[in-house]
């Protein structure tokens, strides 16, 4: 018989629980119904919802074997944070839950800027929960997995940082115990940070996991794990050994079909040798490996310590070419070389003009253009979330989404001031405002004289049939004046940009504003920005329009500070987080801009543009095949992208040496690039 209070098991007949003393009812109903349905673990929890009173749900990201991790807001300091829901059957175990505060009392002790923070262990009714730094980026197992394999300096780079988070561990005596590329993130600046030391303890606490009991993964455990003995630093020595391995190759040094069959290779069988499977791999790095790897803990290193001076030799002798990037490009273009053999007189004029216009159209100069500063006397407007009249709340993301691309277009002109995206959202979450679907007039009046502004634009979007219509007009809340504007439409979500833009010129339109009017001033864009951030230092709309100016004008190292700026104080910063790619691409640091296009992607899944900018990363560190896979992945969520798609990749078939494919991908789009060029 189940206990309605603690969920433990009791034998029938047994009148009260064996563990909380809970009277049992036959059938397994208790008294208080109600507040069990409280104290019942929940198994997940909904984007949008509050727990535990303090942390507001961002998204799931991923499922683990203890249970599923969360990106929250701590409303109580006002910090994202990650939150790992553990499973029911975990959270009524006793045993584990001493095991993880006991674990956690240890791990929160390690600082080091290359392990992720432990914070706490919490309960809320029936719910365990541990909390933890929010580290943006992707792990390592799946950074592997998209470059196939690293390259020498990078592996190197990224040990070292692991090396560092370890050796602070082990100086406080804690083993992971359980490292694998998986529990190694890659934040958006690139650096390795050491997640959920979850089953680590330390070395001075006996008794804490049951005799017998196999810890850890079996493609990354030592021998002596497989063997059940007791552990220390050398066992984390191990998985780094393999880690390394797999970032060198591409694959792991033991596979099988069960678990139990890599395990006992581990504990048997040798490893591979590296260099027959990367003969890029220096002799020294290739004996750090196999030395890692050695059954006889005693005859491994005994402390990372040991690693890292031998990795820094190493890295003394790696090529300067390979280990020092670009720290300036003004075009992605300038790291592109085609190389073509005796086939080059093969292939026809129009394909060679394709891939001039691929260049402007994708690669080219940039569409932006610098930001205007506004002047004392020029109109002002705050840009209201949109309406969703389409009756699908899958699209419910765009009613701000439309309203910040709006804000960032509006922004470059030098004649309207425009109230940023964050400084609407403050005003609106201070009249509660939020989620509201339509604004009374006296919302309306409430928020221009709160955001001291004359005019308010008033959207909504529909759709029919796979097309898209926004119907916007100006209104003056204190006069009670409306214009409406022209009603666009588009085909599918990717149309919504091009509308934006429309949306933009038929606005100044209507304010009359001349081609004089709007011309570029870089200096006074700069002071009008600076100014406005002095003010309002953590503006993310100003912080990222200031980045722009800077991006124009081929300052990158600023624009890129400025864009991390936006980033940390946007409450969602996807345009900053562009910005930021595309400055990081024209610099060459290609593996940050693929971090953070990916991470934007899995926020906005339905954008086929984060697909195609992944190819064009991809195509830049010369990964043709996966750049192809990428511009399927494009096509296949919006057929729109068919020309951008082409083209990219004849140009792709061209870098291949592929010239007939090249061929027939150009001969689809011949009239379609000829007309653009016009």
């Amino acid at each position: 018989m189940k206990c309605p209070q603690c969920g433990i098991g009791n034998p029938d007949g047994n009148q009260f629980c064996s563990e909380c003393a809970a009277p049992l009812i036959p059938g397994g109903k208790g008294p208080n119904e109600t507040t069990q349905t409280f104290q019942n673990p929940v198994q997940e929890l909904s984007t949008g919802s509050l727990f535990a009173g303090r942390y507001k749900i961002i998204e799931e990201l991923e499922k683990g074997g203890m249970g599923r991790i969360y990106k929250a807001f701590d409303t109580e300091v006002n910090e994202k944070v990650a939150l790992k829901l553990i499973k029911p059957e975990i959270a009524t175990d006793e045993k584990a839950i001493e095991r993880f505060r006991n674990e956690l009392k240890y791990a929160r002790k390690i600082g080091h800027r290359n392990v992720c923070r432990m914070f706490d262990l919490g309960k809320d009714g029936g719910n365990f929960y541990i909390t933890m730094e929010y580290i943006a980026g992707e792990d390592l197992k799946s950074f592997i997995k998209r470059s196939g394999r690293l390259t020498v300096a990078k592996a190197v780079s990224l040990t070292k940082q692991v090396c560092g988070g370890l050796a602070e561990a082990h100086r406080l005596h804690v083993v992971h115990r359980d490292l694998k590329p998986k529990n190694i993130m890659i934040d958006i600046e690139g650096n390795a940070r050491i997640l959920d030391f979850g089953i680590a303890r330390s070395l001075q606490s006996k008794g804490i996991t049951g005799e017998g009991v196999m810890i850890g993964t079996p493609e990354y455990m030592s021998p002596e794990q497989v063997e059940t003995k007791d552990v220390d630093s050398r066992s984390d020595i191990y998985s780094l050994g393999i880690i390394l391995f797999e970032m060198l190759t591409g694959r792991l040094p033991f596979t099988g079909e069960t678990p139990l069959s890599v395990a006992m290779k581990q504990k048997a069988s040798k490893p591979p040798d590296p260099q027959s499977l990367n003969p890029q791999i220096p002799d020294d790095l290739n004996r750090i490996i196999f030395k890692c790897l050695e059954k006889d803990r005693n005859k491994r290193y005994q402390s990372v310590e040991e690693i890292l001076n031998n990795l820094n030799e190493i890295e003394k002798e790696i090529p300067s070419t390979e280990t020092i990037l670009p720290k300036r490009r003004t075009r992605i273009t300038d790291e592109i070389t085609v190389t073509i053999g005796v086939k080059k007189f093969l292939i026809p004029v129009f394909a060679v003009i394709a891939v001039g216009i691929l260049a402007l159209v994708i690669f080219g100069p940039s569409k932006k253009k610098a930001i205007l500063p506004f002047i004392s006397d020029s109109p002002s407007l705050a840009v209201m979330y949109f309406k969703n009249n389409t009756g699908d709340e899958n699209f419910n993301h765009w009613r701000s989404a439309l309203s910040d691309l709006l804000i960032t277009d509006l922004s470059q002109s030098q004649r309207i001031r425009v109230l940023s995206a964050e400084r609407l959202f403050n005003i609106l979450n201070q009249l509660k405002q939020t989620e509201a679907t339509t604004y009374s007039s006296d919302i309306l009046q409430e928020v221009a004289k709160r955001g001291g502004v004359s005019n308010v634009l008033v959207g909504n979007f529909t759709k029919a049939n796979g097309t898209f219509r926004i119907n916007t007009s100006l209104q003056n809340p204190h006069t009670g004046e409306i214009i409406p504007l022209e009603r666009l439409e588009g085909e599918g979500e990717g149309s919504f940009y091009d509308m934006v833009d429309e949306l933009t010129l038929n606005i100044k339109e209507k304010f009359e504003f001349s081609p004089q009017e709007i011309e570029n001033d870089i200096d006074k864009a700069i002071e009008a920005y600076e100014q406005m951030l002095e003010m309002y230092p953590d503006d993310s709309t100003g912080l990222t329009n200031l980045g722009l100016v800077y991006y124009e004008i081929e300052d990158l190292d600023r624009a890129e500070e400025l864009f991390q700026q936006s980033i940390q104080s946007n409450r969602e910063g996807w345009i900053a987080k562009w910005n930021l790619a595309e400055t990081y691409m024209g610099t060459g640091f290609y593996d940050k801009a693929g971090l953070i296009i990916e991470e934007t992607g899995r926020l906005y899944p339905e954008q086929s543009r984060f697909p195609v900018q992944m190819a064009l990363i991809l195509v830049c560190e010369g990964k043709y095949d996966q750049a192809l896979g990428q511009l399927e992945k494009a096509l296949a969520m919006d057929s729109q992208q068919r020309a951008k798609v082409t083209m990219l990749r004849g140009f792709i078939y061209l870098l291949k040496g592929d010239f007939d494919r090249a061929q027939a991908e150009y001969e689809k789009i011949q009239s379609l690039t000829l007309h653009k060029l016009q």
